[in-house]
């Protein structure tokens, strides 16, 4: 695609990047209410089966993605037009998700302006080498590495890890409003937790939001990670980086079924959503159905994005994901390129 049809492709979004209040608000009562309902079902679940617990848990984790969703769009202030209104909301729906709404918004403005930059990455992305930055790395970084890339270890460890720890903690350099928006989460996070431990009892109150949080953080790492992860994805050095490009071919189109697509905010659309973050998650699909070559972006389904699970590295020369195996292709290639330098006696 040529750099005048990306530019095209920006400006194709702009109908589409303003928020309606009515629809806003509409998300706002169809998610939090029926979120309510299914926590207070599967706590009254408890007297009858735990497994029928856990089955309602299942229903409830996807409204706490979709709560996630919201959050999301009120951290890009594409959920409403005012700026008041998606801190309020965002900060809210950042305690029910143990998100810090400032420091979470300030990362992931980070990750928008640098996805698939290979020259800068660290901040709002999943920790990626490149082969042959594998192939250098000390014993240690390849251990870490391997470990932190474990499916149970990211979609398992990662949500504790990351949802619970991580986000109590300020960066380094954060600003003051940042801070105090981080220490307030926190402290409405321990009041919630704590209040809802005394109204029913902290085993209930575990035995409900401990599958909740589990199975809405594994799913919600799965789908950022899926959403950047597939073979023919795109990574370019700085020099060579271009922001719409990167959008759509290096976040996929993730082919949902509506049902799915509903809980999760239309966020499969996540190549028009990196191509235009003003566009709120209610708009997303309109946008991808109004452009042509946005409906011929890099596709993925349920059953075929499980193929990204083998995906490890990024092959610089290739130019797509590759398994561990690549690494001793790089090593042999590595050899018989120096075999070559030396010369014979």
């Amino acid at each position: 695609m040529t750099k005048e049809r990306l530019k095209t492709l920006k400006k194709q979004m702009s109908p589409y990047e303003t928020s309606n209040t009515k629809k806003s608000i509409l998300q706002l009562i169809n998610t939090f209410i029926p979120f309510f309902a299914l926590w207070y079902l599967a706590y009254l679940s408890l007297n009858v089966s735990y497994l029928l617990t856990v089955f309602i848990s299942i229903f409830a984790a996807g409204f706490l993605i979709r709560i996630f969703i919201i959050f999301h769009d009120c951290c890009h202030n594409s959920f409403f037009k005012n700026r008041k209104a998606n801190k309020i909301i965002g900060t809210i729906s950042g305690i029910m998700t143990i998100f810090p709404y400032n420091a979470w918004a300030h990362d992931h403005s980070v990750h928008h302006a640098t996805s698939s930059n290979l020259d800068k990455r660290g901040t709002g992305d999943i920790w990626l080498l490149t082969v042959n930055e594998y192939v250098a790395a000390p014993f240690f970084t390849k251990l870490a590495y391997r470990i932190y890339r474990n499916p149970l270890v990211m979609f398992g460890i990662g949500p504790i890890y990351t949802f619970l720890i991580k986000n109590r903690f300020n960066r380094k350099n954060a600003k003051m409003n940042e801070r105090m928006n981080t220490y307030i989460t926190n402290i409405s996070i321990v009041a919630l937790y704590t209040g809802m431990c005394f109204l029913v009892g902290w085993e209930a109150f575990l035995l409900v939001q401990g599958p909740i949080f589990l199975i809405s953080g594994a799913a919600g790492i799965w789908l950022f990670y899926v959403q950047h992860t597939f073979e023919d994805s795109y990574f370019e050095a700085d020099k060579d980086w271009e922001y719409v490009s990167a959008a759509v071919e290096g976040s996929s189109f993730y082919k949902l079924p509506k049902v799915l697509q509903w809980l999760t905010g239309n966020i499969g659309y996540h190549h028009v959503h990196h191509l235009s973050p003003r566009v709120p998650n209610y708009q997303l699909e309109a946008a991808h159905e109004s452009s042509e070559p946005l409906q011929n972006v890099p596709t993925i389904t349920l059953k075929t994005s499980l193929q990204s699970l083998k995906f490890r590295l990024w092959d610089e020369d290739k130019k797509v994901f590759v398994g561990y195996r690549a690494i001793k292709e790089k090593i042999a290639e590595n050899k018989n390129k120096n075999n070559l330098t030396v010369s014979p006696k």
